[in-house]
């Protein structure tokens, strides 16, 4: 039976881990540790809470790279964490482009460029469609394999680049994947069996493919 002082204890732990989560949006190191010094459990409540996401998702969406470093040296394991999505923060934060917040997750955990949502997505995919030049890099960087993840539709991120006219990264890509490996340059989604260059004369991008793409590497 639940007496009025474990009613109070509850309702003060939730207020501390709400606490947590307002910090993680403002970006406020100073009140992170002030809550960790007051209640060194919290970063175990977290886990016990009713939330979709981590407060790591949030600095890491947010691009608060101090908050994300002291976050993630109080407790690493955040960043495997997963949304109700099954994105990591990697996930975000490549989406968004904060090559630093990417930089200091994949110094925790770089395992986590293979995870997959739930649509089936790496960070390296979602970087790829927000033509995020620089975290592709890093990303590929810390696991070049990741490169070969393909999506349930058999869609790879060359055709996710292709889709959202992203030559660079597109360029960038061909080069992690190899010039001559033929077999996956001119892989074809499940669906509609389109190649990359296909995409490319739907998208009427066939001039810059062609010249950019196709001449360079084949």
């Amino acid at each position: 039976m639940e007496t009025a002082l474990s009613r109070s204890t509850h309702d003060r732990d939730d207020a501390t881990v709400s606490m947590l989560f307002e910090a993680s949006v403002e970006g406020s190191v100073v009140t992170l540790n002030s809550l960790f010094q007051e209640d060194p459990l919290i970063m175990t409540r977290i886990s016990l809470t009713t939330s979709t996401k981590s407060p790591l998702h949030n600095s890491a969406a947010l691009n608060h790279l101090d908050f994300t470093k002291q976050l993630l040296k109080l407790k690493p394991q955040l960043a495997s964490e997963l949304d109700s999505f099954k994105r990591s923060p990697l996930h975000l934060a490549a989406a968004e482009g904060h090559m630093e917040i990417v930089r200091a997750l994949l110094h925790e955990n770089k395992d986590v460029c293979f995870v997959k949502d739930k649509y089936g997505k790496i960070p390296l995919h979602y970087a790829a469609m927000r033509g995020r030049v620089d975290v592709i890099r890093l990303l590929i960087d810390a696991q070049s394999e990741s490169v070969f993840e393909v999506l349930p539709s058999g869609e790879t991120a060359l055709h996710l680049c292709v889709q959202h006219n992203h030559l660079e990264a597109l360029k960038l890509l061909v080069e992690a994947v190899g010039r001559h490996n033929a077999e996956f340059l001119n892989a074809k989604d499940r669906e509609t069996q389109n190649t990359v260059l296909h995409l490319a004369v739907m998208l009427n991008q066939v001039e810059d493919i062609h010249g950019e793409f196709l001449k360079n590497f084949f």
